[in-house]
C-alpha cells in the first residue's frame, strides 16, 4: 500500500507522521510539484494539502483507491472521483475538540492581552508604565456561524464562561443545545461581541464574510476564523481592521497559505495570527486522533470495505 501525503512539512513533522503508519506501508511525504506528480502515478491513497485533486491530477493516478482529507474537502472534486471509482472521505469531527480549544485560546489571548503582556514583560519594560485595556467574557455574546461538531463544541465552551451563545446554521434541521439561541445571519453578525466562523468552504460560503458583513458588525466586535480562509474576503477584513469597523481578529486560516510574508495582517496590532494549527494540537502538522482515523480508514479500503465518513458512493 503506497500512501502519498502532499503538503508543506518540516523534517520533524515528516518523521512524526511517517512512523505513525504501519511499517509495511510505503508512506511518501512531498510538497506540491514535480515530485508529487511522479509519486501519484502508483499510489493507492492520497492525503492532499495545498493542492487541488481534480480531473487533471486524477488522470495520472491510475491506481488511486482513496482520497482522504481532514475535516475540510473543498480541494477535492468529489464527482470526478466518483466517476473514476475512487473513494473520498474526510475526517469529520476528529479535530472538533482541538479546534474548539484553539478558538477559546484565541478569545482569551485577545481579551486578556496575552501576546502584548508577554512581549511587555520579555522586553523588561517598567511595569509602572503599563497601559492596556481588557475585558471579561461573562455576559458577552458570541455568534457562531456554522453549528457542526466544532461549532457545537465552541458553543459549549462559551456557555461555561457564562457567555450568551447565538448560532446560525445554513441547514435549518440542525439541532442545538438549550443554551444556544438560533439566529438569522444578519441578527447574529450585528448583535454579537464575538463572531466565530465554523463553515465548510464551498460555492455557497466562498467570501460569505465580506465588506457588507463587517459593516454590520459592532465596531467593538472580535472576528475569529479557524475554518477556511476563502470564506472571508481578506482585503475587506484588512480594511475593516484598519478603519475601525471591527475591533480585532484572530485568524488561523487565510486565503493564501502559507500566509505571504508581506501580508498586511502580519503588521496589524489588533490581530492574533496562528499558522493553520488549530486542528494540530500534538505538534506542527500532527494530530494523533487525525492519524488514528486515517490509518483505520485506509485499512478499511485495503480490505475492500467502505471508508468511514465517506463523501461519495461507488457503484
Amino acid at each position: 500500500m503506497k500512501i502519498l501525503i502532499v503538503g508543506y512539512f518540516n523534517e520533524i513533522s515528516k518523521s512524526n507522521i511517517a512512523r505513525y503508519f504501519p511499517q509495511e506501508w510505503n508512506v511518501v511525504i512531498v510538497p506540491p510539484g514535480e515530485e508529487m506528480l511522479h509519486h501519484i502515478k502508483d499510489c493507492q491513497v492520497i492525503i492532499p494539502e495545498h493542492i487541488k485533486v481534480d480531473h487533471r491530477l486524477l488522470s495520472i493516478a491510475k491506481n488511486l483507491k482513496l482520497v482522504q482529507t481532514g475535516a475540510g474537502f473543498d480541494n477535492v472534486d468529489v464527482p470526478a472521483c466518483t466517476e473514476l471509482g475512487i473513494w473520498v472521505a474526510n475526517a469529520a469531527g476528529v479535530n472538533a475538540q482541538a479546534v474548539a480549544e484553539h478558538v477559546m485560546a484565541l478569545i482569551l489571548s485577545y481579551y486578556k492581552n496575552i501576546p502584548f503582556l508577554d512581549t511587555f514583560m520579555k522586553n523588561r519594560m517598567n511595569e509602572n508604565q503599563l497601559n492596556y485595556t481588557g475585558s471579561e467574557l461573562e455576559g458577552k455574546t458570541v455568534g457562531i456561524i456554522g453549528l457542526g461538531a466544532i461549532g457545537k463544541k465552541v458553543a459549549a465552551f462559551c456557555s461555561v464562561f457564562d457567555m450568551n451563545v447565538l448560532a446560525y446554521a445554513r441547514n435549518p434541521a440542525v439541532q442545538s443545545d438549550s443554551f444556544v439561541k438560533m439566529s438569522d445571519f444578519d441578527t447574529l453578525v450585528s448583535t454579537s461581541d464575538i463572531v466565530s466562523v465554523h463553515l465548510p468552504l464551498n460555492q455557497q460560503t466562498k467570501q460569505l464574510i465580506n465588506k457588507t458583513t463587517f459593516k454590520k458588525m459592532k465596531n467593538t466586535a472580535l472576528f475569529i476564523n479557524t475554518a477556511r480562509g476563502g470564506i472571508v474576503n481578506e482585503r475587506d477584513l484588512i480594511d475593516a481592521l484598519k478603519n475601525g469597523d471591527i475591533s480585532g481578529a484572530c485568524l488561523d486560516v487565510f486565503e493564501s497559505e502559507p500566509l505571504p510574508i508581506d501580508s498586511e495582517l502580519r503588521n496589524l496590532g489588533n490581530v492574533i495570527l496562528t499558522p493553520h494549527t488549530a486542528g494540530m494540537p500534538d505538534g506542527r502538522k500532527f494530530h494523533k486522533k487525525r492519524y488514528d482515523f486515517f490509518v483505520s480508514n485506509i485499512k478499511r479500503v485495503e480490505n475492500g470495505e467502505e471508508p468511514e465518513s465517506r463523501l461519495n458512493q461507488l457503484l
